[in-house]
């Protein structure tokens, strides 16, 4: 979601209810496009973090410690030389501006009161940290705009400081129905686009929720309306104004699946398909939220090489493989082939030099076959040309079945590590099977790489004081589990005829033949979820006990094979919607 004027307004309510009359402490610039400020008010010490990087600007209050230069930058001086020790005495955002204002209260060096604002403008690319006055004159920013950057507002020392106006947009805070109609029947776009177009502070996605809670259809026009349908959907957009005007903030993070797909500081009806988790604060909701991006997106990042390598693999062996499948249906004519000469070794007596078929009765049948002869050759080599042919295809047969074997072997395997490489968590995954892709030739060590000791282990989980989960997140994980942790009577989960992770279930209960109802309905949820059909509705699970498991002579770590079995189908969920705790 863009850092809009709504959860702008959710961080000012934040700074307000916590800073306010805080002193400031201590002032850090860990980069050069942030500021790292440490705020102690009644025994509490918070530590407030205000980013103006292009891609993410930032304001949040944050736990996390910073490491700042050795040599402070001059902007850093510069606020710790006026503000250090400095009263915060209103922190305000004008209108649903992406703006955040802190006004703080200071003695001079002649002991007199003075106040100086910080100015955070929150705008993608045209984020800025702006030091002003009280007479509103720029001290100094952290990014200096000069005329040949921007014909709209220089921001240096000695300018004046002001918002510039480039949209002529409405402040959606003073709302009022004439007004309202009048600009959005005035823009010729959707519904969503002209509340955006219209109204600062407004992002897509909030200007999509205005309409979906109106009931509307998105792709309508404001022309399409009539007048009950414009003050229906201006009352759903001021009640939607009235949350933010009385503080009424919900901060939420939405989840596709495992990885966070947007947030908000109020609930969205346009999401309500998608996993909500709601946040005691805005603070907690941004830290939360672009750690858990970071992490996710470093993990695609780190697997990224070994994708490349396995979907090209894949490919090359899904590609070789059906040729192998043509071919070995062409071998099914053989035995055709093989009837042929015998045929004519039984009739071929009857045949004269101009007759180019022999129609004889197949005695394997009983019916009439005609079988095309060269009648430039004797019914001898006709026959011995149709057993040539026999031999030919029975041994392109014999040996493609076993090629074609190897081939959906390695298909198999290959699938295994690509379900691997989503399922992988850590770091440690990611080299455990990199080793695997090294170890089965699909890839060279390099001469000054050392082979990897990863101590990537599987997921524990205990269910109560008897019974524990094991989940196998790779292949030698799934070894691991089934033939090293588990033992005889231990239960093992597996989606059926797809890749994906072993389950183990250990019991130390008095009865260990069986498994209470939850726990079957827990492991197969897990064994769903964690395996190739995961974005499945359901997914069908065998399990087994571990004795009836035997290993796959020469085949890849992990891959087994069971005779009993029992079945089950189950909704792939994960830890955390099972609410368990590793």
């Amino acid at each position: 979601m863009a850092f809009d004027g709504l959860t702008v307004s959710c961080i000012a309510h934040e700074l307000n209810n916590k800073l306010i009359n805080g002193r400031i402490f201590k002032i850090a610039q860990p980069e050069s496009d942030e500021l790292y400020i440490t705020i102690k008010i009644n025994k509490e010490q918070y530590k407030l973090l205000i980013s103006a990087n292009a891609s993410i600007p930032l304001v949040y209050l944050t736990s996390k410690p910073k490491q700042s230069p050795l040599t402070a930058p001059s902007f850093c001086m510069l606020l710790r030389k006026y503000i250090n020790n400095g009263r915060i005495v209103k922190i305000y955002q004008p209108g649903l501006e992406r703006i955040i204002n802190i006004e703080i209260e200071h003695l001079n060096e002649m002991g007199d009161l003075c106040r100086k604002t910080l100015i955070a403008e929150l705008m993608g690319k045209h984020s800025n940290i702006i030091f002003t006055d009280e007479n509103n004159n720029i001290l100094d920013s952290i990014k200096h705009v000069s005329a040949r950057t921007s014909s709209v507002r220089e921001v240096l020392p000695g300018r004046n400081y002001f918002i510039p106006n480039t949209t002529d947009k409405l402040d959606p805070l003073n709302l009022d129905f004439p007004s309202f109609k009048k600009e959005i029947c005035s823009k010729p776009d959707s519904l969503s686009r002209a509340i955006l177009s219209s109204y600062t502070g407004i992002s897509p996605v909030v200007g999509n929720d205005i309409v979906n809670l109106s009931g509307l259809d998105s792709s309508m026009t404001p022309s399409d309306l009539n007048d009950d349908e414009i003050y229906h959907l201006y009352n759903i957009f001021s009640h939607y104004m009235d949350d933010i005007k009385s503080g009424n903030y919900s901060p939420v993070i939405y989840y596709d699946g495992k990885e966070p797909k947007d947030y908000s500081s109020i609930p969205l009806s346009v999401y309500s398909d998608l996993k909500c988790v709601k946040k005691e604060s805005i603070s907690t909701l941004l830290e939360d939220y672009y750690s858990e991006r970071e992490s996710i997106q470093r993990m695609k990042q780190r697997s990224s090489d070994l994708r490349t390598v396995v979907n090209s693999t894949l490919s090359k062996c899904n590609k070789k493989y059906n040729l192998q499948l043509k071919q070995l249906k062409d071998t099914e004519k053989r035995d055709k082939y093989k009837v042929y000469g015998e045929l004519i070794t039984t009739y071929g007596y009857s045949l004269t030099e101009e007759d180019k078929v022999l129609k004889c009765i197949n005695y394997y049948d009983n019916k009439e076959i005609s079988i095309p002869i060269d009648n430039q050759l004797s019914p001898i080599d006709n026959a011995k040309k149709y057993f040539d042919k026999y031999q030919k295809l029975k041994r392109t047969y014999e040996a493609l079945s076993k090629i074609t074997l190897e081939t959906a072997t390695e298909i198999e395997h290959l699938e295994s590590i690509s379900t691997a490489l989503s399922i992988a968590t850590s770091v440690d995954d990611l080299k455990q099977i990199k080793e695997e892709l090294i170890n089965f030739g699909y890839i060279k060590r390099k001469s000054n790489e050392k082979r990897s000791n990863s101590k990537s282990k599987p997921i524990h989980i205990k269910l109560d004081d008897f019974h524990e989960i094991y989940i196998g997140k790779n292949n030698y994980q799934n070894e691991e589990v089934s033939f090293k942790i588990a033992t005889g009577n231990d239960w093992w989960f597996h989606a059926k005829k797809m890749p994906g992770s072993h389950i183990i279930v250990k019991s130390s209960a008095p009865d260990e033949s069986s498994l209470p109802d939850n726990i079957y309905e827990i492991a197969g949820s897990l064994a769903a979820y964690y395996s190739k059909g995961r974005e499945n509705e359901k997914v069908e699970i065998d399990y087994t006990q571990k004795k009836n498991l035997k290993r796959v002579a020469g085949a890849a770590p992990g891959f087994v094979i069971y005779h009993t079995n029992f079945s089950m189908v189950s909704e792939p969920k994960s830890i955390e919607q099972l609410k368990l705790n590793c």
